[in-house]
């Protein structure tokens, strides 16, 4: 490990893609962490006129029962709220960022594309802080013919644009740190930047609660994402992209050659759907684990907390992260970490359901123990990386992880479709309290076993040599000093 920082530009890049994806994930979390108190602030009407509506149309015997019943309104209200403004409009910000800054990383450089995310994201973070309502007679009134006159239209147009902006910073500081680090240590390098990303999100929480206006958490995220600009000075292109640009090398960053032929588009594929059980884990188990403790008998004092949940759970990943990438330095083997890992998730996955709602505080044990076993993320960005030619790795390494975190929003469109399934309720309706749990349960029961084939299906990428290019027809090039020194 101390090899990564006797040479300056390596220890550079490495500690400033670690810093760079601290600051990603803060933001990226950010939403998750102040969703129920900026939904609730946003929508107070809309959830008074929803519980009046279902207490027109409902008797009940007691107090406690309609004050239930009025709690569960709210609460779906809220989630479906927040699953359209972070699982569907965040994420696909993310994916189509990801194509974007991953398409130029590959064409113009790694450098250039980090700045660009970095700048877009900040100033979108900053800007949610004064989202408001447009009075219909003020200057400003023709917001409302583009569906930006209230706060819910501006806070959702500005998590799109927060997570188009937030999908460069990633992969290209993976690619980066993949290409200027030997071949030996790069697997320690990657770690390090996970690893020490991942603690953005437990910091983002301790932000969250001592900031007691949401909108002041919104703007601290936004100015950390301002001071990384200062820290990109003095960091050096990769050496591999610099040569593949001035070689004139054909298909850098050609989108299309990640579909065809039909062996790499399965490459491609297989790597993201290993990693979709991370973002099931946290998109929904966490982020809505109200919602899903509720349905378990966790109510009143006993119902768990989005913010808290993901906090241990980001406390988990951390650990995770560190864990499984020295695990895969270990043996030698990327995929077997993976399976490893997989294996771990699904047995953490069914103490969530089980074992959690026995009490808040081994709720929260299993939230952390969760993230542990589902924090395999640096060993899954590291292996992207790996599986991809210098022409193509940014695109490849840039658009993964993103539609990974994609993927969230089909789990929670699936968790959807299977709590209706079991007797969920609308936005207005209580419905069968158990809906949202066994819905839940049964999307992780179908994602994890699709990752663990889809691990088994990857080539073992550890210790390859970085330094080859893809060909159109899916055949590689190396240059005959690829196993030498991988250093700009």
């Amino acid at each position: 490990m101390r090899a990564l920082f006797k040479d300056r530009n390596v220890a550079l890049a490495t500690t400033v893609a670690a810093l760079g994806y601290f600051v990603d994930i803060f933001d990226l979390l950010l939403f998750a962490l102040v969703r129920v108190r900026s939904l609730k602030d946003i929508l107070a009407t809309q959830i008074a006129a929803a519980q009046e509506d279902m207490l027109s149309r409902t008797r009940f015997t007691d107090a406690a029962a309609m004050e239930r019943a009025k709690e569960m309104v709210a609460d779906k209200i809220l989630r479906d709220s927040g699953v359209m403004l972070d699982n569907i409009l965040q994420t696909t910000g993310l994916v189509l960022g990801g194509i974007v800054w991953g398409v130029l990383a590959d064409r113009l450089g790694r450098l250039q594309m980090l700045f660009g995310s970095i700048l877009v994201y900040s100033v979108a973070n900053i800007l949610n802080a004064f989202v408001a309502d447009v009075p219909a007679d003020s200057a400003f009134a023709w917001l409302h013919a583009v569906g930006l006159g209230t706060a819910y239209g501006q806070y959702a147009t500005l998590r799109f644009i927060a997570g188009f902006g937030l999908a460069g910073e990633l992969g290209a500081g993976i690619t980066l740190v993949s290409e200027l680090v030997s071949k030996e240590q790069r697997g320690f390098a990657t770690t390090m930047v996970a690893t020490v990303g991942i603690l953005g999100a437990v910091c983002a929480y301790f932000v969250t609660e001592y900031v007691a206006e949401w909108r002041n958490a919104f703007l601290v995220g936004g100015m950390l994402g301002l001071a990384l600009l200062f820290l990109r000075v003095g960091v050096v292109e990769s050496g591999m992209f610099d040569r593949v640009k001035q070689s004139h090398a054909t298909g850098r960053g050609a989108l299309w050659m990640l579909a065809w032929p039909a062996a790499r588009a399965r490459r491609y594929l297989s790597l993201v759907l290993a990693a979709m059980p991370i973002w099931y884990c946290v998109g929904v188990l966490m982020k809505y684990c109200d919602v899903i403790g509720a349905s378990l008998g966790m109510a009143g004092d006993a119902k768990p907390k989005p913010g808290l949940a993901i906090m241990w759970c980001y406390v988990g990943l951390a650990l995770g992260d560190l864990a499984s990438g020295l695990l895969s330095q270990l043996l030698r083997s990327r995929r077997q970490a993976l399976l490893a890992f997989h294996v771990l998730t699904a047995v953490t996955v069914a103490a969530y359901f089980t074992v959690g709602p026995q009490s808040l505080n081994l709720f929260y044990c299993v939230c952390a123990a969760i993230g542990f076993a589902s924090g395999y993320w640096a060993v899954f960005v590291t292996t992207t990386a790996e599986q991809f030619g210098t022409n193509l790795r940014a695109t490849a390494t840039t658009t993964a992880p993103n539609f990974v975190r994609w993927s969230a929003a089909g789990s929670a469109l699936l968790w959807h479709q299977f709590e209706a399934l079991f007797g969920g309720g609308a936005a207005g309706d209580a419905g069968d309290p158990s809906a949202p749990w066994r819905g839940a349960a049964l999307v992780g029961a179908i994602l994890i076993p699709v990752a663990m084939v889809a691990a088994m299906a990857l080539k073992e990428s550890f210790g390859s040599s970085l330094d080859w290019t893809e060909a159109a027809d899916g055949s590689r090039t190396e240059p005959p000093d690829a196993d030498g020194p991988q250093r700009a």
